[in-house]
């Protein structure tokens, strides 16, 4: 492979193999960006346009050059994502697993009492979470869909809440339903 990313004529192409490459990561990946830089370095050394590249995958000149470099130092490799959200960096490797341990040893209930975010405090929820890490690491993070996918790492799964009223009083439903059967015979 050779190229030039001067402004003069290209000199950047792909042999068939690595032609091969670069759709199959393309057709494998789930990551979006690095899905863009295969397309764009496959396009761009096949003879497209840096316009038409430009157009069709949204890049800037400059970062497909860099993309170019890149695959020719790191193949496929090169144009993987590397970068890690915000919110990963709130919690080393080892903190998400002793908070997996945790979430496993106790119930919201046993931390929060009736502060739990459920009525019985049995079961975890993004609320519930989100007060442990306050509490534990003093970590909070901006969306629920991190709360959810910390929930979902640590073997948890979504259930939809059974709709509870904590404001009710026991007794008096009790009374109620004796009433209610009282009335129908039974």
């Amino acid at each position: 492979m050779s190229y030039n990313t001067g402004m003069g004529k290209r000199k950047f192409t792909i042999s068939e193999k690595q032609e091969q490459a670069l759709l199959q990561e393309y057709q494998q990946t789930k990551d979006g960006p690095t899905r863009t830089r295969c397309q764009a370095v496959r396009m761009y050394g096949s003879g497209y346009t840096v316009t038409e590249i430009e157009r069709l995958t949204g890049c800037s000149r400059t970062s497909l050059m860099e993309w170019c470099r890149a695959f020719g130092d790191q193949g496929v490799a090169g144009l993987r994502d590397k970068r890690l959200g915000g919110n990963r960096a709130k919690l080393t490797a080892e903190q998400r697993e002793e908070l997996k341990t945790k979430l496993h040893s106790y119930t919201p209930a046993q931390l929060f009492g009736p502060q739990a975010a459920t009525a019985t405090g049995q079961f975890w929820t993004v609320e519930d979470l989100h007060q442990a890490l306050l509490r534990w690491y003093g970590v909070e993070y901006r969306g629920r869909n991190s709360y959810t996918e910390l929930l979902g790492q640590s073997g948890f799964s979504f259930q939809r809440p059974a709709k509870v009223y904590k404001s009710h009083n026991q007794e008096k439903v009790a009374e109620f339903d004796e009433l209610v059967e009282k009335k129908s015979g039974g």
